[in-house]
Order: C-alpha cells, then structure tokens, then sequence
C-alpha cells in the first residue's frame, strides 16, 4: 500500500490517509454502540432478579467491552487532528457549521460517558446494585449520543442545511435544521442498528467457542439467547432503516443512488436488475439478467411508476467512481439479508434448546464474526465514496478541500506512522480480546 502512496498526489493520499483512520476507528465504534446495551441489559436482570449467571455475564462481557472502548477512544483522537492538518482548507470554510456538533459530542456525550463509565469500573461494591446498573444505561446512553453528534456533522456534509455562504465561508443559520437534518438522522439509525448487529454476532460468536467446547454450557447459553433476540430485532430494524435511507438518497443524492445500482438511463417504473455487471468506460452494463418489474422505482422513491435518474444525467465530473459504490452496496445488502436468516435461526436454536444439538451451526456464528464489519465498512464506503466528487454535497468539492501547504512527503510520512501503529493497535485488540474472550467468566 506504502508503494502505491508513493506514486499518489497530496489530495490522494489525504483521502487515503484518512479513508483508513476512518475505517480502522470504526472497527471500534459498532461493537461500542452495541455491547454497553447489552451489559447494561444483564446488569438490570440480575438487579431484578438476583439470577447470579446475569452478574457474571455483565462482568465478563463488560470487561470485552472496556478493551473494546479504550482503543477506540485512541483511534478516535488521531481522526479529528486530520481536519487541521490534511484538510484545513475545508475546517476554514465550514468550520462555523461542521465544528458545532462535534464541540457538543466533546462536551456533552464524551463527558456523560467516560464519567460514568468510571462509576461503573470503581464502583462495583461501593454503590448499590441498582446505581451500579443505571450507570451502565447511563453510558449507553452517552455512547449512542456520541455516535448521534457525529454522524449530525457527517449528515449536514451528505445534505448541508442550516447555513449560508458569508465571506467566502460557511455560517450557520439555523442550529435546528442540523439537529433534525432527516436525512443525518436516518443515517444515525442506521449505523447504531448496524452497530448492535455487529455486538450480537460478536456475543453470539464467542457463546458459540465456548459452547462447542462444553464450556460454561449453562452460562453461555444465556449469553447466545441475549445476543440472539438482541441481534435478530437489530437486523429486522436495520433492514427498515436502510430502506428509508435509500428513499432519501434517492431523493437527495441521485447520483449516488444511481451508482448504487448501476443505472446509466432515466428510466420510470424501473426495474431491479438481479444480475447486473457494470461497464462503466461504455457507459453501460455488459449483462443484465432477472429483472424484477417496478422493483427498483418502488426501493427509490415507494412508487411503481416513479422516475429513477441514470448516471448519463449528470456530467462525468459530478458521478462518482461506480464499480467500487456497487459493489459495495450489493454486498452490504445480500449480508444484511444473511444477518436476518442466521439471527432468526439463533433465536429459534436458543428457545427450543437446541444449540448443543447443532456443532455446525455454532461453528457458522462463530466464522459469522467479521462479517458484520465487513458489511458496516461496505456502507460507509458508500456513503462516502458515493457522495464523490463532492466533500459537502453540493458545496465543497473534496479537491477544494485539502490544506494547501500540505506536501506529498509529510503525508506519506504520516501515512505511513498510522499505518505501523494502527497495525500495533490491531494486534493488541485481537490478542486482548480473544485471551478475555477465551478465558471466559470468573467463577
């Protein structure tokens, strides 16, 4: 990758620079989101019903989730540096905006969640059992409220709302049009179910380890039963959350719905392709096979006859790249489906009582791990590869973007220091992670 930097220019390698803090960060966040509900899910249980397995399972899965968030607060630091030193150009001209929710994530989320989250570390036998859990709620609900700040700021850079253009630069107007930019909060959802996603299968697949290894049995079929419901209920959100986010992406970013699809010509009551290869030097697709009348029109706009826009719409300079958006997309979406079939399987194994009864499935839960991270990567590739060429859709091209007194050098100079300590950082997680994970709950 280093070889392929050198050959790149400075808004390139910023891209890339940033494309992977952005993306090894966010190997973090997702499990984050999800794991604290569940901790503090188990906590409440025990709390209420004295059953000491919950307490252990707080505990244990707690312990995974602290790992989890401590190098995630650390990637997270190097990411927001970047916006002073690759991209100053775009912190100048929409600081006034984009600066706000991140200053209330700052001030606000960050605080609620490290403070309590101290409580919940020290205080176990300190405070009562009841305090000890609400502390746990109460950093879910300071994580789930970072991730909402943040993906505000992403928001208003998908659909800026809320702003003039004075001097050259950004201001804000109307601090309310961000904090209900429909399009940002749809984005919200659909990351935080995407994250829970990625916390149950995670839980599921280490019940699984233990599981297959007669381990804990009673312990670890409670954990998978959790996760299992957990998990089954975030996929069937997810999917409703992605089916509303594509409308608005349709509506608000029709060139990036197109590449989403391969669609080179307007057409209404489009069909949905199955088979599909992109041919994007013709400007065409080279197979099309199993279309499905009106499909496509009703996933765009939820009418049979409505008008999809096809990429030959707008200029070359204004599409963004189309083979990588695609096939991302249908990726992410064909594991979105498989998210729903093996979760609805879990739960059905775990109520009949039936897990111990089936070695092959526990072994797919746990192989099934990475594969919804590999599907919240997919989308964010979409999301941000799709709104190319623009840095703020509309406003701020992404070559506009980039610090002009910035050098190839120092880029690939930095690029290159991240790369040698994130690769550091991810063989401390795993090795963390997977010795926790392996030694199991404390007697």
């Amino acid at each position: 990758m280093l070889e392929f930097a050198g050959m790149m220019d400075v808004l390139a390698l910023s891209r890339l620079q940033f494309a992977v803090t952005a993306m090894f960060h966010f190997l973090f966040v997702p499990l984050t989101l999800g794991l604290c509900l569940l901790v503090a899910w188990m906590e409440t249980v025990y709390v209420r019903t004295g059953d000491a397995d919950h307490l252990r399972m707080a505990r244990f899965w707690g312990k995974l989730f602290l790992i989890n968030f401590a190098l995630g607060v650390v990637t997270g630091l190097t990411l927001e540096f970047q916006f002073g030193t690759n991209w100053a150009r775009y912190a100048a001209y929409v600081g006034d905006v984009f600066g706000a929710p991140l200053a209330i994530e700052a001030l606000a989320a960050f605080f609620l969640e490290s403070t309590f989250l101290a409580v919940w570390i020290f205080g176990w036998n300190r405070i009562s059992p009841r305090a000890h859990a609400a502390a746990m709620w109460l950093v879910s609900l300071g994580v789930n409220m970072s991730a909402l700040w943040i993906i505000l700021a992403n928001g208003w850079m998908q659909h800026p709302v809320g702003h003039i253009i004075s001097g050259g630069r950004a201001e804000m107007t109307d601090f309310a049009a961000l904090a209900f930019n429909y399009h940002a909060w749809l984005q919200f959802f659909h990351t935080i179910f995407a994250g829970y996603v990625v916390a149950g299968f995670f839980v599921m697949g280490i019940s699984a380890w233990h599981l297959l290894k007669k381990n804990e049995t009673v312990f670890f079929k409670k954990s998978f039963r959790a996760a299992a419901v957990f998990s089954f209920a975030s996929s069937l959100a997810l999917f409703g959350a992605g089916d509303f986010s594509g409308v608005s992406v349709a509506e608000l970013q029709p060139a990036k719905f197109a590449a989403m699809e391969s669609v080179w010509e307007t057409r209404s009551s489009a069909p949905y392709i199955l088979l599909t290869v992109p041919d994007p030097a013709n400007e065409k697709n080279s197979v099309e096979a199993l279309k499905i009348p009106y499909l496509l029109s009703l996933m765009a706009f939820h009418r049979p006859d409505s008008e999809v826009k096809g990429l030959k719409d707008f200029p070359a300079a204004d599409r963004p790249p189309v083979l990588p958006v695609f096939l991302s997309f249908r990726t992410m979406i064909a594991l979105g489906m498989l998210f729903i079939f093996l979760s609805g399987l879990a739960v059905w194994f775990s109520k009949k009582d039936l897990l111990e009864a089936r070695p092959r499935f526990l072994k797919i839960m746990l192989y099934a791990i990475p594969l919804p991270y590999i599907a919240i990567q997919l989308g964010w590739l979409v999301t941000e590869v799709g709104r190319q060429p623009w840095l703020v859709y509309g406003l701020m091209r992404t070559s506009e973007g980039v610090s002009a007194s910035l050098s190839a050098g120092q880029v690939r100079v930095s690029l290159a220091g991240l790369v040698a300590l994130y690769t550091a950082l991810g063989a401390l997680d795993v090795y963390l992670l997977a010795g926790t994970a392996r030694k199991g709950p404390e007697a």
